[in-house]
C-alpha cells in the first residue's frame, strides 16, 4: 500500500533529495529544472527548498521505497502551485499520481486557497490526463519556452471559491 509522507522539517532534505534526484534522472523531459541543476549547492540547497515558507512536499512510499513526489507552494491572490509532480514507472498506472494531486490540493483548500495552478512542459501528455481527471483546465495561458527555445509550457487551473 503507498503511503504519502509530509516532508515537514528540513532534517527531512536527504529524502527531499533522493526523490527529486530520481524525478529529474527518471523524466528529465518532464521537468523545467534538469539533473544537473540539482547535486550542486550541497545541503544548505536541499534544507533551503524544504524551508520555503508555507511550502507543503510530499513523497509516495512503497515498501520502503519513494515512487513519487509533489509539492504545494502558497501562491499570489489566493491561487496556490502545484509543483515537481512525479511517479515512479514502477507504480505508474495504479493512482500515485491521483494521491498525490489529490494531497496538495487538499492542503491548498485547508490553506484557505481559491484555486490551485501547475504548468506542464511541451508533450508530457500523460501529466494533462492526470490533471484534466482532476478537473483542472487550460485557460489559454501559456507558460514560459521550454527547453527546445520555441514550444511553450501549458498552464493549468482547477478554481473552487
Amino acid at each position: 500500500m503507498v503511503e504519502l509522507r509530509v516532508l515537514a522539517s528540513e532534517d527531512d532534505w536527504p529524502v527531499w533529495r533522493q526523490a527529486r534526484l530520481a524525478a529529474l534522472s527518471e523524466a528529465p523531459h518532464a521537468f523545467r529544472a534538469r539533473l544537473a541543476d540539482w547535486p550542486h549547492g550541497g545541503e544548505d540547497r536541499w534544507r533551503a527548498r524544504l524551508t520555503m515558507s508555507g511550502a507543503h512536499n510530499l513523497v509516495a512510499v512503497l515498501d520502503g521505497d519513494i515512487v513519487g513526489v509533489a509539492a504545494g507552494m502558497p501562491g499570489a491572490d489566493g491561487t496556490y502551485e502545484l509543483r515537481s509532480v512525479w511517479v515512479s514507472p514502477r507504480v505508474r498506472g495504479q493512482g500515485v499520481g491521483d494521491l498525490l494531486t489529490g494531497a496538495v490540493e487538499a492542503w491548498a483548500r485547508r490553506a484557505g486557497a481559491r484555486a490551485l495552478k501547475l504548468v506542464v512542459v511541451p508533450g508530457n501528455e500523460a501529466a494533462v490526463a492526470l490533471y484534466l481527471r482532476h478537473g483542472f483546465v487550460a485557460p489559454g495561458e501559456r507558460g514560459e519556452l521550454s527547453g527546445d527555445g520555441v514550444s511553450k509550457e501549458r498552464v493549468m487551473v482547477k478554481r473552487w471559491g
